[in-house]
Parts: structure tokens; sequence; C-alpha cells
């Protein structure tokens, strides 16, 4: 006996589920108010933010983005200290065996530290002025999510 059309459970089409971001400050730096920008224009663009608060540890860092299975880890610094925990969360990642998530990183960054930054896997490296549509074009382009069905 056929079901009818109607009494039939449709199968939903594969969609393609939001991309996961993680949005931290990072170490003793207490400026958010570019951060906070940054997670609600993520969120305006369809990605679904997470947003870890101040003063995180990279360790921190690392267990929230594994803990979230989030896409991007965009971290923001503003204190100098780029060069020493942007690679330490990272290697964290690495350490946990995760080789999948986009390292994005953003505040006061020289433009020699950028180069040494996207060597360690820190990608974008965004600075104050950055058009935040940069910044978005810069995470679709390098995320790959897959298809996944509900």
């Amino acid at each position: 006996m056929e079901i009818p059309m109607s009494a039939q459970q449709a199968k939903p089409d594969k969609i393609q589920s939001p991309i996961r971001i993680l949005v931290s400050k990072l170490g003793l730096d207490g400026h958010d108010r570019g951060a906070l920008v940054i997670c609600r224009a993520l969120r305006d663009a369809g990605f679904e933010v997470i947003y870890s608060g101040l003063f995180c540890t990279p360790e921190q860092v690392a267990k929230i983005a594994v803990d979230e299975d989030v896409d991007v880890v965009a971290m923001s610094l503003l204190n100098g200290a780029h060069l020493t925990i942007f690679p330490k969360v990272a290697r964290l990642l690495k350490e946990r065996g995760v080789n999948d998530i986009l390292i994005v990183g953003g505040g006061i960054i020289p433009e020699n530290d950028k180069r040494i930054l996207e060597e360690q896997g820190i990608t974008g490296n965004f600075g104050p002025g950055t058009q935040l549509s940069s910044i978005i074009d810069h995470i679709n382009r390098n995320v790959r999510k897959p298809n996944t069905t509900n």
C-alpha cells in the first residue's frame, strides 16, 4: 500500500549549518569594544558566535574551542602579547589533535609580526579600521563547512 505524499515524512534537503566562531579576548587585555563589535557583525552575517569573555588563558580558549566544536577561533589582543599567546593557542589545539579550526588574529599587530603569525597558522591578523566585510570574507573563504543533514 502506498502512503499518500501528505502523510509521508519529507526528508529535509541538505542544509549548510552556520559556521561556529569563538571570539576570545586573551591575557591581560580588558579592551573588549572591538571584540564585541566583531561578535555582532559575525552574528549579523549569519555565523553562530560564542564569546569567551575577558582575560582568557590560551588553555581556556583551546578547551572552549574543542568543547564547542567551533570552526573558527578569532582572537583579539591589544597589549602586544600576540606573538606569545596566539601561537600558544594554535599549539594547544594541535596537541589536542585539532587541525581543522581556522585561527584568526586581530588587534594591534605590527606588519612584521603578521608574517610571523601567518607562518604559525594564525591568519587574518586584522588591525583597527579593518572593514568588517573583509573579516567576514576571510572567514567564508577559509572555512570549508561540509553539508549536514538533520
